[in-house]
Order: structure tokens, then C-alpha cells, then sequence
């Protein structure tokens, strides 16, 4: 996670089981309940297989499973999937999953 509003308030969501869907066909979303903060930081570069990312405007999260070349200032990047990322595009139809810290 990077230090920025949006992925403090998702770490303070924590835990979260959450539904995801496919969109577009580069990037797995969930509608969050409670809207994250998205005071500081907006991306302008293209989205990148791996990135975690807050859409404003939608109040969804997205996990990016294919590069996205089409920037937009309404999406933020709080962080990136370290592992496992490789396997989202292999997810076929809608699927749950419990989202929790884990420390070192």
C-alpha cells in the first residue's frame, strides 16, 4: 500500500469480504460500502497489470489484471498486488474474497 488518503481509509476498512466481477476485461471491481477518502493523490499514468485502484467517482476498488492505457484523473492507486496477481485474469464469472492486514 502507498502512504496516501485513499489506502489509509481501506486499511481502516479492514477486514472486508467483498464480491468481484469482471470489467472490461482488464480489471476485477467491487462497490465499496463506504466511500474512500481521495483528498491526495490522482493517477495520470496508464494503469498497470497489478495495480490496486480506487475509482472515485464510482466508489469502486479494481484490481488490474491487463494494463489500462487510457488515464484518468479520477482513478487513484493505493497500493499494488504483490502476489497472486498473475491469477486474476484466470477468475472467470463473479467471486468473493475476505480482504485482511497482514503484518510482519
Amino acid at each position: 500500500m502507498y502512504d496516501n488518503s485513499a489506502s489509509m481509509a481501506f486499511l481502516a476498512q479492514l477486514p472486508l469480504k467483498v464480491a468481484f466481477e469482471d470489467y472490461i476485461g482488464k480489471e476485477k471491481i467491487s462497490i465499496l460500502q463506504k466511500r474512500l477518502s481521495a483528498d491526495d493523490g490522482q493517477a495520470g499514468d496508464p494503469s498497470k497489470k497489478g495495480d490496486f485502484a480506487y475509482y472515485a467517482p464510482w466508489g469502486n476498488i479494481a484490481i488490474f489484471y491487463k494494463g489500462f492505457e487510457d488515464a484518468t484523473n479520477d482513478l487513484i492507486i493505493p497500493g499494488q498486488i504483490e502476489s497472486g496477481k498473475e491469477n486474476a485474469e484466470n477468475i472467470h464469472g463473479d467471486f468473493t474474497v475476505t480482504i485482511e492486514k497482514v503484518t510482519n
